[in-house]
């Protein structure tokens, strides 16, 4: 394997330590009036989904529902509110957001957080990002109000005409943008269902094609090359049975075949049921690290989830969720995965966590009522004060 060396974007940025080890939590852009919520007709009180949050209750004696945030709900479309969360997140080691980005129906979909918030506010230089193509179908599983969450409102895969229009619009106006996260110069994108893209094009050699034209238009635009990135759970297709003289049976054959050069995580549910305990939990999921190293020959990126109850998003039925998340299992997870960082020396050097705000979803580092600042604490104590 080539050795790859890290390129830590907002090292470029005076006001930002380089950090040694890189920390990217997903973001989930869903807490502001995103005027196409209107369109689907969901949360009418105009805060997003901050109203699944505050109208959540407990299923149970003991269910800890609702979570509160500790600075309230905020509207993330503000740079004031933004400048906050940058400011809170780097002061704790999480230097990089990773935003869930969507493209519906040939146009963006809940883009404010991102461009209103994050990228104006005034300290946004201090911070990394990058795209993870959130490219599923839209539907009714954000809704609290609607028990039938199979209906769909958008379908995420696209056309090449559709996918050409988003490229352009990626790399002029993210891509450029001196804080975009790179790895060897090269822009990091992120696509979280492959299957889904594939679907899109109609076989997986158009979709090849695809993001071949994604790379050239990418090195036109000055860069030298894309670093494509693949969520690993099970929408990674293992047969590529539409690919002429193709035999692969193995995820890690279809990743080389697309020309993918790393992979991370979403979350721990994707691959681990989410039951019992936390530390049991997140045991299952990190003991699957050592099969992916032998499995595939693309660099892990090694993943922490914080939690899952995501029971705010189903008022009326009982979903299994995860019991006793607490900071201290998460930050001995953290640790395991800067040893897995430190055993892998020709590989970046990042790791990706779960989430900065998935409120809905029980897996946030943002600061709430039970254990304040402790995730950000634990995070804080493993990769810049560590002992």
């Amino acid at each position: 394997m080539l050795i790859l060396l890290t390129l830590n974007a907002c090292a470029q940025q005076k006001k930002q330590t380089k950090q040694k080890y890189d920390v990217a939590a997903f973001y989930w852009p869903g807490y502001h009036p995103e005027p196409r919520f209107k369109d689907i007709g969901v949360f009418p009180d105009g805060k997003g989904e901050w109203e699944a949050i505050y109208k959540a209750k407990p299923k149970f004696a003991g269910h800890e529902q609702p979570l509160v945030p500790l600075w309230g709900y905020e509207n993330e479309a503000d740079p004031k509110v933004m400048q906050k969360k940058i400011a809170t997140a780097t002061k704790y080691g999480v230097n990089v957001f990773i935003f869930d980005w969507y493209w519906y129906d040939n146009k963006p979909f809940l883009e404010e957080a991102l461009d209103d918030g994050f990228l104006k506010a005034p300290n946004t230089n201090d911070m990394g990002f990058y795209l993870m193509w959130a490219n599923h179908d839209h539907n009714s599983y954000l809704d609290p109000a609607n028990p039938d969450k199979s209906k769909i409102y958008w379908k995420g895969g696209v056309d090449r005409k559709t996918f050409e229009n988003m490229v352009k619009h990626v790399i002029n106006d993210y891509f450029k943008k001196k804080n975009y996260y790179k790895i060897n110069g090269e822009p990091v994108f992120s696509i979280y269902e492959l299957s889904t893209f594939i679907n899109g094009f109609g076989s997986a050699k158009e979709a090849k094609e695809a993001l071949d034209y994604f790379r050239a238009e990418v090195v036109k635009a000055g860069f030298p090359g894309l670093h494509l990135q693949a969520i690993l759970w099970g929408n990674i297709p293992s047969t590529l049975n539409d690919v002429p003289g193709d035999k692969s049976q193995t995820q890690n054959s279809t990743v080389e075949y697309f020309g993918f050069k790393s992979m991370t995580n979403y979350q721990w549910v994707h691959f681990t049921a989410p039951a019992g305990e936390y530390k049991d939990w997140g045991k299952k999921a990190i003991s699957q690290w050592s099969v992916w190293d032998k499995a595939f020959t693309i660099p892990y990126f090694p993943h922490v989830s914080i939690g899952w109850d995501n029971n705010p998003r189903f008022p009326t039925t009982t979903q299994s969720f995860v019991k006793n998340v607490n900071p201290t299992d998460f930050e001995a997870y953290l640790k395991q995965s800067k040893d897995y960082l430190d055993s892998h020396p020709n590989q970046p050097t990042i790791i990706t966590v779960n989430a900065w705000n998935e409120w809905a979803e029980g897996s946030m580092l943002e600061p709430e009522k039970k254990y304040g600042y402790g995730y950000l604490e634990a995070v804080k104590k493993v990769f810049l004060d560590p002992k």
